[in-house]
């Protein structure tokens, strides 16, 4: 169906996929940069992802959260179902800042859905709303196939509405969970003074990453509204 959206791009539209792309190309880039360069760069301390993250869980109260190795590259995350911090192996066998970096960030989240953070709170609320409107849209793209392209562009809408609306949600907790591990590293004395730098480039990066998908996705959402006043003019 999509070569029927063609007929309704316009040079406006075009622009919009455009800067999208490139905001999250470039964050994308920069996250990929800042990674590389601090990866090669061992912590003084000499102490792994795996190991910084148990002592700030421990330190604030949180041994109960367990700790685990995943595949992939840059998989980290916390999930507050489960209390389970799962690092990738690179940053949990890794003792490089980027490691320390990463590690104390994930370990940011879990300090937020101890304290309760407000926005964490609303983000995980929304993880099984978000993810039943995308399922659902699956389905209902069969559906508007038959409602015509008006169809197809208003569900287009409400599935990348609800995405926007998730995003919204996931900036201040991203930017606070790093904000907590800068905070956590200096605390503990898990990182020196000439190592905070690289710590704060690896989260900088990471959190521009969220930025321009926000940005990206805002533009995409406005670039479907014009689409649909198109269609009807």
């Amino acid at each position: 169906m999509d070569y029927w959206l063609i007929r309704f791009e316009t040079p406006i539209t075009i622009l919009l996929v455009i800067i999208g792309f490139i905001l999250v190309l470039t964050a994308q880039a920069k996250i990929n940069s800042a990674y590389s360069k601090y990866r090669k760069i061992k912590n003084k301390s000499g102490l792994t992802g795996a190991e910084v993250a148990r002592k700030i869980l421990n330190a604030n109260g949180l041994s109960q959260i367990a700790l685990s190795e995943s595949s992939g590259n840059l998989t980290d995350h916390y999930d507050p179902s489960k209390k389970l911090i799962k690092l990738s192996s690179d940053i949990y066998h890794g003792s490089s800042i980027a490691s320390v970096a990463v590690a104390a960030h994930e370990c940011g989240h879990a300090i937020q859905d101890k304290d309760g953070y407000t926005f964490f709170k609303v983000r995980s609320a929304l993880v099984p709303i978000v993810n039943l409107v995308s399922y659902l849209g699956y389905f209902g793209l069969i559906v508007s196939i038959f409602a015509g392209l008006t169809g197809y562009l208003k569900l287009s809408i409400l599935i990348l509405f609800a995405t926007v609306l998730f995003q919204l949600v996931t900036l201040p907790v991203e930017l606070d969970a790093s904000k907590r591990a800068q905070n956590q590293l200096k605390e503990l004395n898990l990182i020196i003074e000439d190592e905070e730098n690289g710590v704060k480039k690896v989260l900088s990066a990471a959190a521009m990453t969220y930025v321009a998908g926000l940005i990206s996705s805002i533009l995409q959402l406005l670039r479907l509204f014009l689409m649909l006043n198109n269609r009807r003019d």
